[in-house]
């Protein structure tokens, strides 16, 4: 069977097990058997569509693979220390997560922001969070609450400006908002 993947999905894909696959950066799957890309690609052929937003997503997206091919899942413990560090709140820093309210600008942050345990609003946020590529955005009412905002409004790297490997950029970003929503006013 051919299988093709994208960069973002690679280390998915190799943690799932999958010894034999072609990575494409152009979304041009002609000739393979099987595609596995990110929910929102749209394909031709047949396709795995996983989510690698949150440290959840990604361990549910390398298990959909996996048994979807009948391969054998590698470790990946190392990163379920962080990911209890992260979202449990019954051992974390910050207990009262669901009292910090913040608005999100994008779906990949509102994932994490939800599975976090922060609560997501849409009026008088504590914090505004919104991915990189925004920052450049003449979008005057975005820029208006980032500026009102100031040290309250939280840039989280997009796939472009994180590592390619999931499990790292999950881990980049949720460290972020930990850092950045978690602290004392």
């Amino acid at each position: 069977m051919k299988i093709f993947t994208t960069p973002m999905c690679q280390e998915a894909v190799r943690l799932a097990g999958v010894l034999e696959y072609t990575v494409k950066t152009d979304n041009d799957f002609e000739g393979a058997d099987l595609a596995i890309v990110l929910s929102e690609t749209e394909t031709k052929i047949p396709a795995i569509k996983i989510k690698l937003n949150t440290f959840k997503q990604i361990h549910e997206s390398i298990d959909k693979i996996s048994k979807a091919l009948g391969t054998e899942k590698l470790d990946t413990e190392e990163f379920k220390e962080d990911y209890q560090e992260d979202v449990n709140p019954e051992g974390n820093r910050c207990d009262e997560r669901k009292k910090i309210k913040v608005k999100v600008y994008s779906n990949f942050i509102r994932d994490i922001v939800e599975d976090m345990g922060f609560a997501l609003v849409e009026e008088k946020p504590d914090f505004v969070v919104f991915p990189d590529y925004l920052k450049d955005d003449l979008n005057p009412d975005f820029m208006k609450e980032t500026e009102f905002r100031g040290s309250r409004a939280v840039e989280i790297p997009s796939h472009k400006n994180a590592p390619k490997n999931p499990l790292e950029r999950a881990q980049l970003r949720y460290h972020i908002l930990e850092k950045r929503l978690c602290m004392k006013p």
